[in-house]
């Protein structure tokens, strides 16, 4: 018999706009995995451009009785994933279930949404990229874009660097105390796209560049954060993952290009989870 692994997603849900939950909960479950999930708000759409009025509720207080009631059934899970968290008492109430649920042998990763082309999503603060940064030393890995990596690091944000540059952002990501940083959107000219990661425990670096696409797309990164802890989960090496990764992003952009009127607010993740099923079934003993 086939045990599934079983991973827990931390995050709010957009209930339109292909973001966050909706994104995580089909990816991940698409490779296989069993995903449960703790919402951390509602939102009857996600809030960037093009939206405006939207509702939202926070779960903020129901997370501590949603992760008791856990702890009374004896759950336990392969890998904790946080992504979007709203606030500093959020990101403490995540630390505490890191506690509660990171056993031995359970990935912590934390995808540090802060955010992107060089600022601050709307309602972070710098006392909120400090608490952010020591959920992060608690991370088996964690996922940054160039923007969060500089604010965590407290360096000025550029879109002009080289590998060496990448190399050194990593290893002071490591420092942290996260065991593998992994930075995406990495380019470092309009042709390739991609991500770079560094194992800390044996210091090895690792690079995946795919064709870039000079053009923004909401939602990728959560596609891409979302396949990367579906396929740590599975047991796949890191530099499987980061391909995987970089190639179903890739693939989600191009079926969406065609559609752009229609899917402004999104990526059509969901006309490639067939090509996910199939790099998972090709790279499975990948570990």
């Amino acid at each position: 018999m086939i045990m599934m692994k079983k991973i827990v997603s931390i995050q709010d849900i957009s209930c339109f706009g292909k973001c966050s939950l909706t994104v995580a909960l089909p990816i991940i479950s698409a490779m296989g995995i069993e995903t449960a999930v703790i919402p951390t708000a509602v939102l009857s759409t996600h809030t960037g451009e093009g939206f405006s009025g939207y509702t939202f509720r926070d779960l903020t207080s129901d997370i501590p009785a949603i992760a008791d009631h856990w702890k009374k059934m004896g759950l336990s899970f392969d890998a904790l994933y946080t992504g979007y968290l709203g606030s500093q008492e959020q990101v403490e109430i995540v630390s505490q279930l890191f506690n509660d649920f990171g056993k031995s042998g359970t990935f912590i990763i934390v995808d540090p949404v802060l955010g992107d082309a060089g600022k601050l999503y709307k309602g972070f603060t710098n006392d909120f990229v400090v608490k952010m940064k020591k959920l992060c030393s608690r991370s088996d890995f964690m996922l940054p874009n160039m923007t969060e990596a500089s604010f965590l690091l407290d360096i000025p944000y550029t879109e002009s660097y080289d590998e060496a540059y990448i190399r050194d952002i990593l290893m002071r990501l490591a420092d942290l105390g996260c065991k593998v940083p992994v930075i995406t959107g990495v380019h470092y000219d309009d042709k390739l796209q991609g991500a770079a990661a560094y194992d800390s425990e044996k210091d090895r670096f690792y690079f995946s560049f795919d064709k870039n696409v000079n053009q923004r797309f909401h939602g990728t990164g959560d596609i891409f954060s979302s396949v990367f802890s579906g396929a740590c989960t599975l047991g796949m090496n890191i530099q499987k993952a980061l391909d995987i990764s970089v190639r179903f992003t890739l693939d989600c952009i191009e079926a969406t290009i065609p559609n752009i009127k229609e899917t402004w607010y999104g990526s059509c993740f969901e006309l490639c989870l067939g090509k996910l099923i199939g790099y998972v079934n090709k790279n499975s003993s990948c570990i």
